[in-house]
C-alpha cells in the first residue's frame, strides 16, 4: 500500500490555504464513519508523484498523522485548471 505523511492543519480559510500552496504544500481533509473530520496539510511534490499511479485512486492508502496510521481511500481531488498542481484532496476512512 502507498503511504502518505500528513500533518494536522491548525488554521483554516482561503488565505491560509494560499500561504500553504506558496510553500509547496496543500490542504486536505479526512472524514467519514461518523468520526470527527481532520483537516490536514500534505506535501505537494510527494502526493503529486504518488497520484500518477493508478493504485492511488483504486486501492486503500496509509495516511500517517502524528504517528498514527489510518487506512483511507481517495474520495475526490481538486486540481488547478491549467497548471499541474493539486489544490485539495478529500480522504474517506475505510
Amino acid at each position: 500500500m502507498l503511504t502518505i505523511d500528513a500533518k494536522i492543519r491548525e488554521k483554516k480559510g482561503k488565505s491560509f490555504s494560499r500561504k500553504l500552496r506558496m510553500q509547496n504544500k496543500f490542504p486536505a481533509i479526512l472524514y467519514g464513519l461518523n468520526k470527527i473530520p481532520i483537516s490536514l496539510v500534505l506535501d505537494h511534490n510527494t502526493v503529486f508523484n504518488l497520484q500518477k499511479k493508478t493504485d492511488f485512486y483504486q486501492k486503500k492508502l496509509f495516511l500517517l498523522i502524528q504517528g498514527k496510521e489510518y487506512i483511507v481511500k481517495v474520495q475526490s481531488v481538486q486540481r488547478h485548471p491549467f497548471k499541474l498542481k493539486l489544490l485539495h484532496i478529500d480522504f474517506l476512512y475505510v
